[in-house]
């Protein structure tokens, strides 16, 4: 559980969350691309990036004078097990309503 606090707590902060989409999308990516794209500074992109590894959910490769970050698969897994062992109470609470919104229709 706790490996799952540190990595929602990175996630909560909107530029570290669009960091990990990003590589997601487009995959591993050097340090100075997502600099170049950021609307923050370099270091500060440098201390999201330390977060997200220090949560597990990137990884780090040095490439000669370059530094490569790429998304932890497993890290997403994680995420998805959680997700889906938690399905069950979602899909009651969206039963539950679901049939008080059919019995407003019927009234």
């Amino acid at each position: 559980m706790t490996n799952l606090i540190s990595t929602f707590s990175a996630l909560a902060d909107e530029t570290r969350l669009s960091i990990v989409e990003r590589l997601m999308a487009q995959g591993e990516l050097p340090a100075g691309d997502l600099v170049a794209d950021a609307r923050i500074s370099g270091p500060a992109i440098s201390r999201h990036l330390k977060v997200l590894r220090e949560a597990g959910l990137i990884s780090q490769r040095a490439e000669g004078n370059k530094r490569l970050y790429a998304v932890r698969p497993e890290a997403l897994r994680t995420i998805a097990d959680w997700t889906m062992d938690h399905r069950t109470f979602w899909e009651a609470g969206l039963d539950r309503l679901e049939a008080l919104l059919s019995e407003d229709d019927h009234d």
